[in-house]
């Protein structure tokens, strides 16, 4: 076992999205109540120079693969750029094959269809929702008449099969995660919490955002709040499973969140000193790489192991959780491919001192597109220094974070030497992330026709647009599939209904399929396809008179 460990821990990873620094009250937030993960903070040793994101699926990507998002093919959070390439290796199936029992809860946002799910992936059971968040067009319940939010009664995927699931969606995961840890008491867990709260929109129970109404916050700010108070009582009750079950003590538990909050502005109280959502002083906020929408709570928590109450100061990235954990676990690393990451244990637990732990700095970027754009949004981290390029078309930025944590006042024109060399440093990464995966940016093709997936629920989260970036009606897309089989095969066509009547069209390749839509409906059934083994494009669109309209969703299956 790694680091001298006889019985292997169990891991409870829990990952929040859009959780930003300042949401805690730990890091001086005086309104929302979040005592669970107070205490989590006071009991951990915390890494005080995390810096994740800047958006989901990177971030995400990283955290199972320990490698950078572009090695992985999972470079952006829609337009079939979020699917992870499946020959990676994840997190799930390192701790797999080292006997683990393994489960994911919520979001994966890596890949909807077989074979990027996570039962595809590493993970023996999931419970979770389809593409980036429930209130997106990837989910069966976005498209409800009248339209729901989905975080009360959501449909989710079940083990790859779609079903109605009663609550509120934070309880929801929290309670399978629960369900989970129990089940598996007698043998080393690795359960993976990763809650869609409390990203937009603002959704929660009265019970929750009824105290920030009732301190004057606008309706949105108080479901917010609501949503972070929720989400820490939900740790509480993960903890507690723990506690009870005699698991605390062996268990490594780790919070965090996948990137900084939305730059949206709420309605504070009268007097509150920032008029802005509160992170504690950062600057930016989700998709910059201000520190703002980068660096996020960073907890872990092993008893015995990592000193209580104590930070380490020194950068880390989602891309060391697989070696890290893999190492206290005594798990194998992939050893067939560039692990980006390194494995933080002797700097966790003290056994290394940070003046000894090596100078590093991580790399970051992201943007819109289906190929980066060098200099595009991008960063150099250190443990002190930044070096930011914002656009292609501007000067790089560089800031002392340590000396000012606000990112206040831009130092490249005073530290010209540095900030070239920190240029030169990202230049090379740049190229060598590009060369040595030279197709990443084509994305991984979704396998329809196997047993492992009988019904396909292809959305817009994965298809591929033919112009602008979108997943509303009016853009066109089309999505990239492997048939397995050659066959006759079924799909009903989901779109938009209309007041007349209308004719769909399902292309599969280069046939065309087309049936009479009378006004009203929203769905066609088209059966007794004749489809040919391997790649395809499908497309579906429904036609009327005053319209003309892309498919919502379309579910294909192999006829029996």
């Amino acid at each position: 076992m790694g680091h001298g460990i006889e019985t292997p821990p169990n891991v409870v990873l829990v990952i929040a999205d859009d959780l930003t620094y300042g949401d805690l009250g730990c890091y001086g937030n005086t309104w929302s109540r979040t005592p669970h993960l107070d205490g989590l903070h006071g009991s951990s040793t915390r890494l005080e120079r995390y810096c994740s994101g800047p958006l989901c699926t990177p971030a995400r990507a990283s955290l199972m693969t320990g490698r950078y998002p572009f090695r992985t093919r999972a470079i952006d959070t829609y337009c079939g750029r979020s699917m992870v390439d499946p020959d990676e290796v994840t997190l799930a199936q390192v701790l797999q094959n080292a006997g683990y029992a393994t489960c994911l809860s919520g979001k994966w946002h890596l890949g909807d269809c077989h074979p990027m799910r996570p039962i595809d992936l590493g993970f023996d059971e999931s419970l979770m929702h389809n593409g980036g968040g429930l209130h997106q067009p990837n989910n069966p319940w976005h498209w409800d008449d009248p339209p729901g939010d989905g975080y009360v009664d959501p449909m989710l995927s079940r083990n790859g099969v779609f079903e109605r699931v009663r609550g509120y969606c934070t309880d929801i995961f929290a309670e399978h995660t629960i369900g989970f840890i129990e089940a598996h008491r007698d043998r080393p867990f690795f359960t993976y919490l990763a809650t869609n709260a409390p990203h937009t929109p603002c959704v929660c129970p009265d019970e929750w955002a009824d105290r920030y109404r009732e301190l004057g916050f606008d309706d949105d700010t108080a479901q917010l709040y609501g949503m972070v108070d929720n989400l820490d009582h939900n740790v509480g009750r993960v903890l507690e499973t723990l506690e009870r079950l005699d698991l605390a003590d062996q268990t490594i538990v780790i919070f965090t969140s996948d990137h900084g909050a939305q730059p949206v502005s709420h309605r504070l109280p009268p007097g509150h000193p920032n008029r802005l959502r509160f992170n504690a002083g950062l600057r930016g906020g989700k998709g910059t790489m201000y520190d703002g929408g980068i660096r996020t709570p960073c907890f872990w928590r092993w008893p015995g192991r990592f000193a209580p109450g104590r930070a380490v100061t020194r950068v880390a990235n989602p891309i060391d959780y697989l070696p890290t954990v893999a190492s206290a676990c005594g798990a194998a690393v992939p050893t067939d491919r560039v692990i980006d990451g390194v494995d933080l244990i002797p700097v966790l637990d003290g056994s290394v001192s940070e003046a000894e732990w090596p100078e590093r700095v991580c790399f970051m970027h992201w943007h819109r597109g289906d190929e980066p754009v060098r200099g595009r949004n991008a960063a150099v981290v250190g443990d002190r220094w930044k070096w930011y390029r914002p656009r292609e078309d501007a000067p790089p930025e560089l800031y002392d974070t340590a000396a000012d944590p606000g990112e206040s006042r831009d130092l490249a024109p005073e530290e010209a030497g540095r900030v070239a060399a920190m240029g030169d440093l990202y230049d090379a990464w740049f190229d060598e992330v590009c060369r040595t995966r030279p197709d990443n940016f084509a994305p991984p093709r979704i396998r329809i026709g196997t047993p492992h997936e009988p019904r396909t629920m292809l959305s817009r989260t994965d298809w591929r647009v033919e112009g602008e970036d979108g997943w509303s009606d009016a853009h066109a897309g089309r999505w990239h599939v492997t048939f397995a089989t050659e066959g006759t095969y079924s799909a009903e066509v989901l779109f938009t209904p209309g007041p007349s009547a209308g004719r769909v069209r399902l292309t599969i390749g280069s046939a065309t399929f087309e049936s009479e839509a009378p006004g009203g409906c929203s769905s066609v059934v088209f059966e007794g396809l004749a489809v040919a083994a391997g790649d395809a494009k499908i497309g579906a669109e429904v036609e009327r008179e005053e319209e003309r309209l892309s498919a919502r969703l379309v579910a294909i299956e192999r006829d029996a």
